[in-house]
């Protein structure tokens, strides 16, 4: 076995794919800085083209509300910040222009594009069953929220065997406070490869 050593070892385009995590309409329009966010992402997501590298771009989705138990209601109370259930909108319908990935990022036919109702891009989604069909064992992260879903996808993905690469600067936060303390946890735990929109730049413009 052959250890990556570098950053750009990790990121080769055969090893690595790209995950663009809730770039959505409607998560981006809450998140204060998220056009800055928006403008990194776009040139990894462009770089990681370039370099052949494989992309996929998840997106949050609501339950009609139907079908909204016990857990999704009070998860959607405490977001929305009600204590009356019966005020309680699902957000992110499918097919609403809340669920479309911004104009800025839109997927193109190469992309792969699913769906989830969870925090975790694994948790009951196709990415870990395409990852290991294309024989991917690192995974580059970006997107919108540290502190909500992108550390909780690090951490299943280390669950899993899947090397996470998040790109600290290329992820948008709802609490800055919230967001840092993420960060400053996966950094302690280890698991995660810490990097930047630099970083992954340069490693993207390295020759196969």
């Amino acid at each position: 076995m052959t250890m990556p050593k570098t950053v750009a070892d990790w990121l080769s385009p055969d090893r690595a794919a790209l995950l663009v995590y809730d770039m959505q309409i409607g998560i981006a329009r809450q998140v204060k800085g998220a056009d800055e966010t928006i403008d990194r992402i776009a040139a990894v997501v462009a770089a990681a083209r370039s370099a052949g590298m494989r992309i996929a771009f998840c997106r949050h989705l609501s339950l009609p509300k139907p079908w909204m138990g016990f857990f999704a209601t009070r998860m959607a109370m405490a977001w929305q910040r009600t204590d009356d259930p019966e005020k309680v909108k699902p957000w992110f319908l499918r097919d609403s222009e809340a669920v479309q990935i911004v104009p800025e990022l839109r997927p193109q036919e190469g992309d792969f594009v699913f769906d989830k109702l969870g925090m975790s891009a694994f948790e009951g989604t196709p990415l870990q069953l395409a990852m290991r069909d294309a024989g991917l064992s690192a995974l580059a992260i970006c997107g919108i929220a540290m502190e909500i879903g992108i550390e909780p996808t690090c951490r299943h993905a280390a669950d899993l065997g899947i090397v996470p690469v998040l790109i600290e600067d290329a992820c948008g936060h709802g609490d800055a406070e919230a967001g840092r303390r993420s960060l400053e946890s996966l950094r302690f735990m280890g698991d995660t490869i810490v990097t930047n929109t630099d970083e992954f730049l340069t490693a993207m413009s390295r020759p196969a």
